[in-house]
């Protein structure tokens, strides 16, 4: 009994900050699934979120695109507080629901120019299971639904300290940029050296690299943020007010739909096709007037010889 009550009350301690006011754990788990029709490179790219984020749980895909609420089964089923839906469209558009199950917001994005871990052949590495640290772009703190966009990403993306699978180092940061109306997200290992005296500091820094040099007790330290992968960017597209569903608080104005893109330039090139069909006819509705077309007999004219002088 003893053991049992020192144990309850260095639980009890630990839980409690030194005024005595208790310690809010941060809970955190991730749902991460995908409907049926995804492509191999939006799979590789689940799989490798996957892996970067330890407080998540991966499932099988969903049957349906239409009833969404079912999401919020799944996650209480899971003990999961967050959702992360890949939706495939005709095998070419992906579009992500990212929820806060179960009373929401929901937001959708609309995913371009992936790139997974394997493909881009970067030379950065992180431990698996560490936690990331998130760096933001100001630009999210200038608008009302940036705020909660930013709020919401870092519940998905931030691991929370002492979940399940991770561990107590922190070698790698994930950056969130604005840039034309777009959310682009790429990750970089934090790489520590010793500088030496014989160290270049002259030498150029490839695009993926970035160098910082930070000054200890010891000496200095160079440190270098080497990118990692994946990398993609985000669009949003609409904000509904409750999980899945409920009213819309917010609507991208400004988003034009992959599919309406695809059918104005069918339409362009419907129109060239046509201009030129129309043309054709023109041009043997010309020769033919003039009597110029093969099997068809030019017509009397008046200075004719075989008029003149018939």
């Amino acid at each position: 009994m003893t053991a049992v009550y020192k144990s309850i009350t260095a639980s009890s301690a630990k839980s409690t900050t030194a005024n005595g006011v208790p310690v809010k754990k941060n809970k955190q788990r991730v749902l991460i699934l995908s409907s049926r029709g995804v492509t191999f490179r939006q799979r590789h790219l689940l799989n490798d979120l996957y892996v970067l984020l330890p407080h998540s749980r991966k499932d099988a895909k969903l049957d349906t695109k239409t009833k969404l609420y079912q999401l919020n089964e799944l996650a209480d089923l899971y003990n999961c507080n967050n959702v992360m839906f890949f939706e495939a469209r005709k095998g070419k558009d992906l579009y992500i629901w990212m929820s806060k199950a179960p009373n929401g917001p929901t937001i959708k994005f609309h995913m371009q120019n992936l790139h997974t871990t394997s493909e881009l052949h970067f030379p950065g590495n992180c431990l698996r299971g560490s936690r990331p640290i998130l760096s933001f772009d100001a630009t999210f703190n200038s608008a009302p639904h940036l705020i909660l966009i930013k709020e919401l990403l870092t519940h998905i993306f931030g691991v929370p300290k002492g979940a399940r699978k991770t561990k107590p180092f922190v070698d790698h940061v994930m950056g969130f940029t604005i840039a034309d109306g777009k959310i682009w997200i790429r990750c970089f290992e934090i790489r520590e050296t010793a500088v030496s005296k014989s160290d270049a500091r002259t030498q150029p820094m490839e695009d993926t690299e970035k160098e910082v040099v930070a000054v200890g007790e010891k000496g200095e330290t160079k440190i270098n943020l080497i990118e990692i992968g994946p990398r993609f960017l985000l669009t949003p597209i609409v904000i509904l007010e409750s999980s899945f569903g409920g009213p819309v608080i917010y609507e991208n104005k400004e988003f034009v739909s992959p599919n309406q893109i695809r059918s104005e330039l069918r339409l362009s090139k419907a129109g060239r096709y046509n201009q030129r069909a129309e043309q054709q006819i023109e041009r043997k509705a010309k020769k033919g007037d003039l009597g110029l077309r093969t099997g068809k007999e030019r017509p009397n004219g008046e200075l004719e010889d075989r008029v003149l002088f018939a």
